[in-house]
């Protein structure tokens, strides 16, 4: 059987109800590719033990991430990585973008800041 092909953004519309619940849409050795929809605003945080990288991909609409010393707009096709152990926080610009994310599989998406937006257990797209 050949692998699946996802059209991200339609499994995205079809599967992810709320803002900030990534979902997994596929694993790459020791990392994920998740997807999510942002929302107005997520918890500042940076990656647990400083050795984990994170990268957004915008599929869909407008993001900013804030860093402590000012913010990165990205729009439909922008790519960014943060890397490890620098604060910051992604929030929406335009109504639920759909945001590709590529981190260790290991990676909780508030890092090392637990709030009620951490999620634990990932669905699949």
């Amino acid at each position: 059987m050949p692998p699946r092909k996802i059209n991200l953004v339609e499994a995205a519309d079809a599967k992810i109800t709320k803002v900030f619940d990534p979902h997994i849409a596929g694993d790459v050795n020791d990392s994920q590719a998740k997807v999510a929809k942002f929302g107005e605003v997520f918890d500042w945080h940076a990656h647990a033990h400083e050795h984990e990288d994170e990268a957004f991909l915008v599929l869909r609409g407008r993001i900013a991430i804030d860093f402590r010393d000012g913010p990165v707009e990205l729009g439909e096709g922008d790519f960014i990585v943060v890397p490890r152990g620098v604060e910051h926080r992604p929030r929406s610009l335009t109504a639920e973008p759909v945001v590709l994310m590529f981190e260790p599989a290991t990676t909780l998406n508030t890092g090392n800041a637990k709030s009620d937006l951490t999620v634990t257990d990932l669905k699949r797209l």
